[in-house]
């Protein structure tokens, strides 16, 4: 065992032999005051026991918790990666393979089986990367000593719930340093809400190699939060010459199509219900309607670059051609410092951003586009790497 880590006996706060260190005795601690906060919330003795037996205070998720690097991956390399050509491939083997059920799930549950699968594929992989944390071990961890504590006891608190429950014995409660679990890397709350014993043999479980209730889970969550049958995420869309990049809002397709947004086929995009125009990499890059199906994506992860993996990657599972305008090369999202300096630039060159907060809203956007007038760009409001170094 690593020299940093530890067994706490289960009840006892005892350190295994030679690792009694300050830190282990405090964790030790930690995990019986824990114990009266897990009863209060209905935790049986028993249960806490049996997940506490072998627990481990695990330094690599603190270190992992604690290094996060804010995400800048280019939009076409993060693209490349979830709409790769084996992911599709694979993608649509499995909707083949898994038709019964999936055709059973969208008819409980309204979600077509190529957003389920792509949600699948985002998450793991199809499986192959469920995470093989010790969950209990890596909650406990994170709720002691990490940035989050009170996040990371209820996510614990949940945990136990789950396992109360008999949905999945403690060894087979496994997942990734941050507590995501299953297939489709739910957390302990979310799981508590909306996972679904779709087999019918009493346990929701996740974890198995039969995806069943994993998939099931997936759709009743995308569900709960309005997915609309019927309706796309986005759909591709091919912009004037000359658009005004401030027009923004919902509107219904056809006002689109009076303002020369169309489909890629040149036709107005067909009535989905009211759509909002995005163009996440400015006027290089491919621009889509988005409707309420797109919002309902981001319950599941609120990044712009995963809510537009999991419709495109739908999208060419279920046989639709690769997006008409490709990602520009080497684009990226600005850092957390990288806007602030543009914000403060922008202000300086006499085009205020109502202040400078690190947020791209949509005072800062329509002073891009003043600026980007103003020197003759696309005015297109987008808070581009290119742009802060024209500035600077």
């Amino acid at each position: 065992m690593d020299r940093r880590q530890f067994i706490v006996a289960t009840g006892l706060g005892i350190i295994a032999p030679g690792l009694a260190t300050a830190h282990a005795n405090g964790f030790g601690n930690w995990i019986n005051r824990f114990r009266g906060r897990a009863r209060a919330a209905g935790i049986s003795d028993r249960t806490f026991n049996a997940a506490f037996a072998n627990v481990q205070y695990l330094p690599d998720s603190i270190r992992r918790d604690r290094n996060q690097a804010e995400f800048v991956k280019p939009l076409a390399e993060y693209m490349a990666t979830a709409a790769s050509d084996a992911r599709i491939t694979n993608g649509r083997i499995l909707v083949q393979q898994f038709s019964d059920l999936l055709s059973r799930i969208e008819a409980t549950y309204g979600v077509p089986p190529h957003i389920v699968t792509a949600v699948w594929g985002m998450e793991s992989n199809y499986g192959q990367r469920r995470g093989d944390v010790p969950l209990i071990s890596t909650l406990a961890t994170l709720a002691f000593d990490g940035r989050r504590g009170r996040f990371f006891e209820q996510q614990l608190i949940a945990a136990l719930a789950i396992l109360q429950r008999g949905d999945v014995a403690p060894q087979n409660m496994t997942g990734s340093w941050a507590g995501a679990m299953g297939h489709t890397q739910f957390i302990p709350t979310s799981y508590q809400a909306y996972a679904v014993d779709f087999t019918g043999d009493g346990r929701r479980d996740i974890w198995s190699d039969d995806p069943s209730d994993a998939l099931a889970s997936t759709a009743a969550y995308l569900s709960r939060f309005g997915w609309r049958k019927g309706q796309p995420w986005g759909v591709e869309v091919r912009l004037p010459g000359g658009f005004n990049y401030g027009q923004t809002g919902s509107r219904s397709p056809a006002a689109w199509g009076q303002l020369g947004v169309r489909g890629t086929n040149g036709n107005v995009v067909p009535n989905y219900g009211d759509a909002s125009l995005i163009t996440p990499t400015g006027a290089g890059g491919p621009a889509f309607l988005i409707f309420r199906n797109y919002t309902v994506i981001s319950r599941y992860n609120n990044a712009q670059a995963y809510i537009i993996g999991v419709g495109h990657l739908g999208d060419r599972i279920r046989g639709m051609g690769a997006l008409q305008t490709p990602w520009p090369a080497g684009e990226r999202s600005l850092r957390r410092a990288e806007r602030v300096e543009l914000q403060q630039r922008l202000t300086a060159a006499g085009f205020s951003t109502g202040g400078v907060d690190g947020k791209i809203g949509p005072n800062s956007s329509a002073a891009i586009r003043r600026y980007q007038q103003s020197v003759g760009l696309p005015a297109d409001g987008y808070a581009s790497l290119r742009l802060l170094e024209r500035l600077r």
